[in-house]
Parts: structure tokens; C-alpha cells; sequence
């Protein structure tokens, strides 16, 4: 197992806020089905939504294309009964993962009052 890349991202928790306010298709639009129902079921506390979008943030530069290939909804962030971040993969974005042998997406997700920052680690098997 190999080290295929490490991402990192901060994002200040007001700018999620104004964008769900203004836009709101932004959760639609930006996170899967578990996610929304995982922010519903913490009160959609800010913080989190930010944090899991850090998250995809710094996973998508560890894969080392930014957004480009693949969607943000291709890239789901959940939690294990513990609160532990697991990452799932869809669509474009696991197809890329068969491509380059990827076996693990590990996260780290944490907040301030203002800012969410997220770092990743990406797993294979080359």
C-alpha cells in the first residue's frame, strides 16, 4: 500500500451559511442523500455541512484534479457510530478510483467558531 496523494482544505463556516441561504438547491446540489439526512438529523448545524464540504474540498486535491471529472455528490462523507468520517465513492469518482487502484479515502474533519478544515489521505495498492 502507497500514499497516492493528501489534501487538505479550511472554509469559513459564514460563507456555507450565506450560500445555503441564498441558494436552497445547495444541499441538493452538493451532497448526497445520506449526507442531507445526517445534517437533518444534527439540526443541519453549519459547522458540519462546511466541515463535509472541506472534506470533499481536500479529497478532490488529493486525487489531484480538483472538481474535474467528477461531481461533488460523487464523494459521500458519513459517520460511523463513533463519529468517525467514512467516505464513499460514485459514479466518475469511483471510476477513477478502479483506474489508479485506490483501496482507501481517509478524512479528518474538524471547526472552529469560524472555519471548517478537512485534510485527506488517499490509499493504494500500487
Amino acid at each position: 500500500m502507497n500514499i497516492f496523494g493528501i489534501g487538505i482544505d479550511i472554509i469559513e463556516i459564514d460563507r456555507i451559511e450565506k450560500a445555503i441561504k441564498k441558494n436552497p438547491r445547495f444541499l441538493e446540489r452538493n451532497f448526497t442523500k445520506g449526507e442531507v439526512l445526517y445534517f437533518k438529523e444534527n439540526n443541519f448545524k453549519t459547522e458540519s455541512i462546511a466541515g463535509n464540504f472541506a472534506a470533499k474540498e481536500a479529497i478532490s486535491k488529493a486525487i489531484g484534479t480538483g472538481i474535474r471529472g467528477f461531481k461533488l455528490k460523487d464523494i459521500e462523507i458519513l459517520r460511523d457510530e463513533l463519529g468517525k468520517p467514512i467516505v464513499n465513492t460514485y459514479n466518475n469518482l469511483s471510476k477513477i478510483c478502479i483506474k489508479y487502484n485506490i483501496k482507501e479515502i481517509k478524512v479528518s474533519i474538524s471547526h472552529s467558531e469560524n472555519y471548517a478544515v478537512a485534510n485527506s489521505l488517499i490509499i493504494n495498492g500500487n
